[in-house]
């Protein structure tokens, strides 16, 4: 006979953001990640008189300046841990930075920009023990061979390191908006961690600072703000309402997005070839960064602990 008061022994799968809050931080990721790719592509022309460390870290400097100014963000009552989650946000942001902008230097921005998507995919395919995502992982290489081979490619060695290490830290970025997004109130947490990224980048910063004519303070002004500022603290606030796999899984729109704006304000007019890989690399990346953290269907055998 039934007991009516028994706890059910059915496995529960665990409620994950509603459509409203994944819908919310679609706008958030659409804003921040239009902002980056104007801002890269308006510093690209700055390039030549300031360098791109030079140009990555006056403009982190001002970003810094301007949000402890207008969030004025509480430095006592913080744990080790969370200085320490500020701390790798912030060094994170700086050179992904530095290292974003020394690739599209060398290479299209659409391609940079893809370049560096593959860093979140990576990280969800590392923790991943399914077929799927190897399939899907296959789909991404496929899209990076149509983009760099043949003579309608795109490659260029120093290009392609300098994407890959931005790809690495914006794997590090990804998680790190996550967590300063859920254990910060407001934007305490992003404005201190760009000024993390401003300190690491100082020792750059400051022999250009005597070297900029008024016009270009405007251009890093402006970079800074639609960049670095806004930008960090919308993928913030996204983190703070969904989750790290759905903001990868967002971030798919980078590609897209750097690709469009490389041709209206670049004039960088991508091949077919370059554009079909570069829609294979948004959407396997996006397939293996969801797949990657979904729960097991009832009666599957359970993953082993990462």
């Amino acid at each position: 006979m039934t007991n009516p008061a028994a706890p059910s022994r059915e496995p529960r799968t665990p409620a994950g953001p509603d459509r409203t809050s994944v819908l919310r931080a679609l706008g958030l990721v659409l804003v921040g990640s239009l902002g980056i790719q104007t801002s890269a592509a308006i510093s690209s022309g700055l390039f030549g008189d300031y360098g791109t460390y030079g140009t990555s870290a006056v403009r982190m400097l001002i970003a810094a300046v301007l949000m402890l100014v207008i969030v004025r963000p509480r430095l006592r009552g913080r744990g080790r841990r969370e200085w320490l989650g500020i701390c790798v946000y912030g060094v994170a942001m700086a050179a992904m930075n530095l290292c974003l902008y020394n690739a599209i230097d060398r290479i299209p921005l659409g391609v940079a920009v893809t370049l560096d998507f593959l860093g979140p995919c990576a990280i969800a395919l590392l923790g991943s023990r399914r077929l799927r995502e190897g399939l899907c992982a296959l789909v991404a290489v496929a899209g990076v061979a149509l983009i760099s081979a043949g003579p309608l490619g795109y490659f260029d060695l120093a290009g392609y390191l300098f994407a890959l290490g931005a790809a690495f830290f914006f794997a590090v970025y990804t998680v790190g908006a996550d967590r300063i997004g859920k254990a910060s109130s407001g934007l305490d947490g992003v404005a201190l961690s760009v000024t993390i990224a401003a300190v690491v980048t100082l020792p750059i910063a400051v022999p250009q600072l005597p070297r900029i004519d008024g016009p270009d303070w405007w251009l890093f002004t402006f970079s800074a703000v639609i960049g670095v500022a806004i930008p960090f603290s919308v993928d913030t606030i996204a983190g703070r309402i969904t989750s790290a796999r759905i903001i990868g899984v967002l971030f798919a729109v980078d590609p897209a997005l750097s690709s469009l704006v490389g041709f209206v304000l670049l004039g960088q007019a991508m091949s077919p070839q370059a554009i079909a890989g570069i829609g294979l690399v948004a959407v396997a990346g996006a397939l293996i960064v969801w797949f990657a953290k979904q729960p097991n269907p009832v009666g599957a055998h359970p993953l082993p602990p990462e």
